[in-house]
């Protein structure tokens, strides 16, 4: 793209925090580490992170993803779990065929997994707020036998579902939900089931919160925001969601600079721009270029807090 001599202005509000979270990046650090330590290929379940530039770089450096174990020709080549979790007959499989396997789940998606056992050790029926298909789901049900664990993706779903009669109920949740959106859902199954249990802290994870939060701080005042990320991550479509709730006039979900040739952006005096936890501060950047060329920017970061969260590698990998 040419730029244009008399290029109108544009502010930009960069919301923070954005981007990677401390489950992804170790996820990634995990693939790397374990090429680096084995060789190519390493084989890798599920798109690792919901990112096709994160997962077409992994490719470069030796990564085949597969959706299925059933995929992997060679027993002898290491495999590694996605951040999201797997279902306990991934692993199993795992151990019956000896494969070699790091668990790149996220340790906040742990975390719901261990939730999910301790209230079947109960007998508790457990209800989970979440969303029909997403991989998190798919392996946090599949902890634990099947109907022991019943699917409430809306306040709709909250108001009908029919708990088995004479159980004690608890919730969990995704973690990557919309905050309002599982508040009000929550809400429906409280009015229905008071004596229901909740998490002890809630499910959806840190970076999902501060990310939706960073984009009410800004949403506001824009004409547009766009969200970076993948058409397949969660916590991305839920960043446009929040960001029209919010009072942006408009939200996009844009994967790379590219998409914005097809966006003419006229009218837009203030843009907002945010990044979903898979996507990289790259892709940001890359965009911020994009609007370079067209646009005199006048860039504005607004940090509603500071993320200092780290997760340990598998010990595995670390010696």
């Amino acid at each position: 793209m040419l730029e244009s001599p008399n290029k109108p202005d544009l502010t930009v509000l960069l919301a923070s925090p954005r981007g990677f979270c401390a489950g992804v990046d170790r996820a990634i650090q995990i693939v790397e580490k374990a090429i680096a330590q084995h060789g190519a290929p390493v084989y890798v379940r599920h798109e690792i992170v919901h990112n096709r530039y994160v997962v077409e770089g992994l490719e470069e450096k030796g990564a085949i993803f597969v959706e299925e174990l059933e995929e992997i020709p060679d027993d002898d080549r290491p495999v590694v779990f996605s951040a999201h979790g797997v279902p306990k007959s991934v692993p199993e499989e795992a151990k019956r065929r000896d494969l070699y396997y790091l668990d790149a789940t996220c340790p906040l998606v742990s975390k719901v997994h261990i939730e999910a056992q301790r209230h079947y050790a109960k007998g508790h029926q457990i209800l989970l707020i979440g969303h029909r298909g997403h991989p998190e789901v798919v392996g946090t049900m599949g902890q634990l036998p099947d109907g022991a664990i019943l699917l409430v993706e809306s306040v709709e779903d909250a108001e009908c579902v029919e708990p088995a009669d004479g159980k004690e109920l608890a919730y969990i949740t995704q973690t990557t939900l919309s905050i309002d959106d599982t508040a009000a859902i929550v809400a429906v199954l409280q009015r229905r089931f008071p004596a229901m249990q909740g998490p002890r802290k809630q499910d959806i994870c840190y970076a999902t919160t501060n990310r939706q939060q960073a984009v009410k701080a800004i949403a506001g005042r824009c004409d547009t925001v766009l969200v970076i990320g993948a058409t397949n991550s969660s916590n991305s479509l839920r960043l446009v969601e929040v960001a029209t709730q919010a009072g942006a006039s408009s939200a996009f979900l844009v994967q790379r600079a590219d998409d914005l040739e097809r966006m003419a952006l006229d009218g837009v005096a203030t843009l907002g721009i945010t990044a979903g936890a898979s996507a990289p501060e790259i892709l940001v950047d890359e965009v911020l270029d994009h609007l370079r060329r067209r646009f005199e920017l006048t860039i504005e970061e607004v940090e509603v807090t500071r993320e200092d969260v780290h997760f340990k590698l598998p010990s595995a990998l670390t010696v």
